[in-house]
């Protein structure tokens, strides 16, 4: 499945949650340097209820961006989230690659787009 399908499956399960009355944030990887697990382009559905769709990072991640997301989904604001890890510190985490990626997180609004 090429990184498009894989958003636009997300999206999808996004929309229907959201018609299922669930309030839903997006992750969006907008930037990568150097190696990544997952390409720009790549999202992460989340609600308020704890369903989760989808990988921002190949799992390393994941659980930080969940966490903003129900921030988001309470505020109404967007955020930009930049992760960087040392290469030292890539081996603890999970995330082998020592890469660098920004993650804009967004509330699901009643119309996707």
């Amino acid at each position: 499945m090429s990184a498009a399908t894989d958003s636009e499956d997300i999206l999808a399960t996004a929309a229907g949650w959201k018609a299922e009355g669930e309030r839903v944030a997006i992750a969006t990887v907008v930037e990568t340097w150097g190696s990544s697990p997952r390409p720009a382009g790549s999202r992460l559905a989340v609600t308020a209820s704890g369903r989760i769709a989808g990988s921002v990072s190949g799992g390393c991640i994941e659980g930080a961006v969940a966490e903003v997301a129900r921030e988001t989904m309470e505020t109404g604001v967007p955020q930009l989230l930049d992760f960087g890890i040392s290469d030292e510190r890539a081996w603890e985490v999970g995330l082998a690659c020592g890469g660098k990626l920004k993650v804009f997180v967004e509330p699901l609004g009643e119309r996707l787009g």
